[in-house]
């Protein structure tokens, strides 16, 4: 198989300044990024009856964000990435109750500590094996951990959950209130923070070495990439960000439970990831808004029927083609068009 991607930059003369070049013009910001961003801070004054499920929609966007630096730019799929955000999420709550309820402290260790697991059980993904083997080892992962907190139910509550969390005022001003708006401001700055570093990584020399194991692994590792270390690097700093999701979602609502290391948190993302696609970062947040919206919608409308009407939408996605939905606005346009000048 041959990487379309990378060789024009590797067939020029001077490949290290087409490779510069592509950097810098893959890190320029765009005029649809900034009107996202801007759109995005306006709900916060415009949309004030929202913001709980607003913080909702930046915490699972935050989630989705750290799976799709791994399926989109290493090419590893991960069915038990929830494992990461629940060890957060305690880590948080276990903060705040025998350490600080300063929200900061709990999520930098929240954060660590997610960071540490998946730099622990990132060598299992570079075992030679299939993407399947890959794939149930992840979920392997996060069955285990999901084990643990429920067997530790001295530490971590067990069934009913871990009670008790008490979050300080954000910067010692800020309260949280029962209308999430400091809640929200919070989820939104730190999402937009992860989303920065994230942004950097991936347009730099480090992101295009790992396009290149995600193309060709095999040619990537031939032209001396340390391939090894590279998707291990990108691993733990996925788990990172997972985990420093999971102590927004502990410190916004004050409470966690078992639920956090459940299965369908893993298979929710992937299906937001489904709906926003992968390999340019806002997917995960252009899919988590859709999926919170459409969950919201549904729920509301037909209370008991809403996760039939969400797989409709997931199975004429995957089998009409995200791309071919996203090119049917400008078809339907250019037809208008011409049936206009006839």
């Amino acid at each position: 198989m041959t990487d379309t991607s990378l060789s024009p930059l590797l067939a020029s003369p001077r490949p290290n300044e087409r490779v510069s070049r592509d950097l810098l013009r893959r890190g320029r910001w765009k005029p649809a990024e900034f009107v996202f961003w801007l759109i995005v801070a306006a709900s916060f004054f415009f949309l004030p009856d929202r913001h709980l499920l607003l913080s909702e929609i930046a915490i699972l966007g935050l989630f989705a964000l750290s799976l799709d630096l791994i399926i989109g730019y290493a090419g590893v799929v991960s069915l038990g990435h929830g494992a990461f955000f629940g060890l957060g999420a305690y880590v948080a709550g276990l903060t705040s109750i025998h350490l600080t309820g300063e929200p900061l402290t709990g999520l930098v260790l929240a954060a660590l500590a997610a960071g540490l697991l998946g730099l622990a059980t990132g060598p299992l993904l570079l075992l030679r094996a299939s993407d399947l083997t890959r794939l149930m080892v992840t979920l392997g992962v996060a069955m285990l951990v999901l084990e643990g907190a429920n067997q530790a139910a001295w530490l971590t509550g067990g069934a009913d959950g871990l009670t008790g969390v008490m979050i300080d005022p954000l910067l010692g001003r800020f309260e949280f209130d029962l209308f999430g708006t400091t809640g929200y401001a919070y989820c939104l700055i730190v999402t937009f923070a992860f989303f920065l570093i994230a942004r950097r990584v991936v347009t730099s020399p480090y992101g295009l070495s790992l396009r290149a194991i995600r193309d060709n692994p095999l040619r990537a590792r031939s032209m001396g990439i340390p391939v090894g270390r590279r998707i291990l690097g990108l691993y733990a700093f996925s788990a990172l960000i997972a985990g420093a999701a999971g102590a927004l979602l502990t410190q916004t609502t004050m409470f966690v439970s078992l639920d956090v290391l459940a299965f369908h948190r893993s298979a929710d993302v992937l299906l937001i990831l489904v709906l926003g696609g992968v390999g340019y970062l806002y997917g995960g947040l252009l899919g988590a808004i859709g999926f919170k919206l459409l969950q919201d919608w549904f729920s509301a409308i037909t209370p008991q029927y809403w996760m039939f009407w969400m797989g409709l939408v997931l199975l004429v996605v995957v089998l009409i083609g995200r791309e071919n939905l996203n090119a049917l606005p400008r078809t339907l346009l250019a037809r208008f068009r011409k049936e206009g000048r006839t």
